[in-house]
């Protein structure tokens, strides 16, 4: 069971490698990266590379790590009882099992995404430690224990919004998603968009990577952002030779789709300002 990319998703030797390692090492994968950069998407693209079923839990702030076990709701099983219900007399009928519930009871293997784990209350990943360690938990309510019955391959992302424990950290296995190279990122172009011109494809990547690289960028533009620009590129019809002049020395066209705040806007207002008057 090896993933080696998608025709979908081009992935570099580094991931395939960091991928295979947490594989085999039956270890959390745990991906970094710019936002945008493909963390969560990998997940989807190794169930669909290994044909497993995906099951995915978005970490909020609010999330706690027991609701990725399951969650007991006593104010439901309150109210039965005082209407009678004959459904109160199974606890069972009140818990609700959560994501890790659902991918140890599975009958084959899946992919377990813990996405975003930096959103959540710092203790959220110790949380996790015995449950991911173990393979297996306890339920209060009923006595029972739930074992994985095949261990699933689990990826974490995180956007490094805050630290995560070193004891979490040395039970998963590590790799950041560097952002890709220019040759990189047209490869992932093809792959979106087959057929499209070669010469627009060069002139977007040139004035894309200049306008990541500008001083004073409150937030680059990621690769997702880069194929939403390119997109609205070809569906406006735009020329290659339109595209040639210096993001610093015009405001880029359909610049909403890259830029993403004020601040960089008027960054390049004032730099092709500036370029006009030089």
């Amino acid at each position: 069971m090896r993933f080696t990319g998608t025709k979908s998703y081009v992935a570099g030797k580094d991931l395939m490698v960091a991928v295979n390692a947490a594989i085999t090492l039956q270890r959390p994968l745990l991906v970094k990266g710019e936002p945008g950069t493909g963390k969560t998407e990998l997940a989807f693209q190794i169930a669909e590379a290994l044909g497993l079923r995906l099951l995915q839990w978005t970490v909020k702030s609010t999330t706690r790590a027991a609701q990725g076990l399951y969650e007991y709701d006593a104010v439901s099983r309150l109210r039965d009882s005082q209407l009678g219900d004959e459904r109160v007399h199974d606890i069972r009928n009140y818990i609700r099992p959560g994501k890790l519930w659902d991918a140890f009871a599975s009958e084959e293997r899946v992919v377990l995404l813990i996405d975003e784990i930096d959103k959540a209350d710092i203790e959220f990943p110790n949380d996790l430690l015995q449950e991911l360690d173990k393979m297996s938990f306890d339920v209060v309510e009923t006595g029972e224990t739930i074992a994985a019955r095949h261990r699933p391959i689990v990826v974490i992302t995180s956007n490094n919004e805050k630290e995560l424990p070193d004891a979490f950290l040395r039970r998963c296995f590590f790799h950041y998603i560097q952002f890709p190279d220019s040759e990189t990122l047209q490869r992932i172009v093809d792959v979106h968009y087959p057929g499209i011109k070669q010469d627009l494809v060069r002139a977007a990547l040139t004035q894309f990577y200049e306008i990541r690289e500008q001083p004073g960028l409150k937030k680059k533009p990621s690769t997702s952002e880069a194929l939403d620009w390119i997109r609205l590129l070809v569906a406006e019809d735009v020329e290659a030779k339109d595209l040639r002049e210096s993001a610093t020395s015009v405001l880029p066209k359909l610049h909403g789709a890259l830029l993403k705040n004020e601040q960089d806007v008027h960054l390049f207002e004032r730099l092709a300002f500036l370029a006009r008057r030089g």
